[in-house]
């Protein structure tokens, strides 16, 4: 469902001068937000990410029509994800190379928060560039290795396992949606004045659903995740409205995320990956004179990390 908001941006970034994410000074991303934010760091255009949902979607969920008939595979997929993780990360991994290759988080325009969770020690697992003098190891790391570990979803992709032998699972687990922790990075350790923050928060959609009064086990099962990272990602919202003081005192967060009807997409359905750009299109051609005047006047100011990549790194 990443085609959504990649498609947004794509349709943003039409009318700019440079790539997108050159007009930002942080950005944050979980699972295939991660994704996102990683490439856009790197100097990579939205476009170029939208390519990759497109053209390389179907590859990494083994829709691409190669191998067994689709009928067989999907099947097969299905059962497998009963007790194994659903899809091949090696596919995953390979379409990602083709774009980050051996560029590590150093490599990075702009200052990135990637969050990852570590199950062996129950812990949250954040990947972050060098904009504060205490973060001295996560910038020489592999972009690959975040990129892979913010989007191992549990049941979906296995825990990945980073060039220094740690297995994360996606950020999701705890931070679906990031843009608390961006609050609260802005305002602690990059010293900004809360009053000065502006957030542009993507979603790649909203299903709408209902639960029952006495909803039971039986009948919650389909709802159980959704519940849960819907939860996180309303209280993540509200609490950054309290930090920048959003509505009450001034209009500082930018929420796009379209609602659907639940279950219209799947995470892994590559079939409907024209519908969802056509909504991402649709949603920038609405949004786009609400936001230009707020974040696409000048680009933002050069990033200079705290400590930089060897030329041999």
């Amino acid at each position: 469902m990443g085609t959504q908001p990649a498609s947004f941006l794509a349709s943003l970034e039409e009318g700019l001068d440079r790539p997108i994410g050159e007009y930002f000074d942080l950005i944050a991303g979980t699972s295939t937000g991660g994704i996102l934010a990683i490439g856009l760091g790197l100097g990579l255009t939205a476009k170029q990410l939208l390519e990759l949902y497109v053209e390389r979607g179907p590859k990494i969920f083994g829709e691409d029509g190669s191998g067994s008939p689709a009928f067989v595979s999907g099947a097969w997929r299905r059962m497998k994800h009963w007790i194994l993780s659903k899809h091949d990360a090696e596919n995953l991994q390979r379409e990602l190379e083709t774009i980050l290759g051996k560029k590590r988080i150093g490599d990075s325009r702009t200052r990135l928060l990637i969050p990852a969770w570590d199950p062996a020690h129950r812990s949250v697992y954040i990947f972050k560039t060098a904009h504060h003098p205490r973060l001295k190891t996560d910038y020489s790391r592999l972009a690959l290795d975040a990129a892979m570990a913010t989007a191992a979803a549990p049941t979906y992709f296995k825990r990945h396992t980073t060039a220094e032998s740690v297995g994360l699972f996606d950020g999701g687990v705890w931070a679906n949606n990031p843009i608390a922790l961006a609050v609260v990075e802005a305002i602690s350790l990059l010293g900004w004045p809360a009053s000065s923050l502006r957030i542009l928060s993507l979603g790649c959609v909203n299903e709408v659903y209902a639960l029952g009064e006495s909803p039971g086990k039986l009948s919650m099962v389909g709802d159980l995740a959704r519940l849960f990272m819907d939860g996180q990602s309303r209280g993540a919202l509200g609490m950054a409205k309290l930090l920048t003081g959003h509505e009450y005192e001034r209009e500082a967060i930018f929420r796009c995320c379209p609602d659907v009807p639940k279950d219209l997409f799947k995470m892994d359905d590559t079939s409907k990956t024209s519908e969802l750009r056509g909504m991402g299109a649709a949603a920038a051609r609405r949004e786009r004179p609400r936001l230009e005047p707020v974040f696409f006047q000048v680009p933002a100011d050069h990033f200079e990390p705290i400590y930089k990549l060897q030329e041999t790194d």
